[in-house]
């Protein structure tokens, strides 16, 4: 659930994509965002992601059984995507066409997320 949504009840197409880059996490992580904690940890998916992003550990955030199978590039590309699509603010979210473009073309450039 977007913040928007979550404290002033706004809801809007940028709710969505904040809903589609959970998605995006969720899937490449195997865990879901509600009840994602680690015994030593107490963030969410969301938070643990933006760590890992920031401390540049993002690998540590694949599901094991994707390890050996999985792009590294396709990868770090969905974390890209995804943390993006989450942003606080929705207007540094981008719309779901062009989330849809930077995970399906390999020659889109994405934005850094921080």
């Amino acid at each position: 659930m977007s913040p928007e949504y979550a404290l002033d009840g706004f809801f809007s197409e940028k709710s969505d994509v904040f809903s589609f880059g959970v998605m995006v996490l969720e899937i490449i992580n195997g865990k879901r965002n509600t009840g994602f904690y680690q015994s030593d940890q107490t963030l969410s998916l969301l938070g643990q992601a933006w760590k890992l992003l920031k401390e540049d550990k993002v690998l540590e955030l694949m599901d094991q059984t994707l390890s050996e199978t999985c792009n590294t590039k396709e990868f770090l590309r969905c974390v890209n995507a995804g943390l993006l699509c989450v942003q606080e603010d929705p207007s540094d979210r981008p719309t779901m066409a062009v989330a849809v473009v930077m995970l399906s073309s390999d020659t889109a450039t994405l934005p850094v997320s921080y």
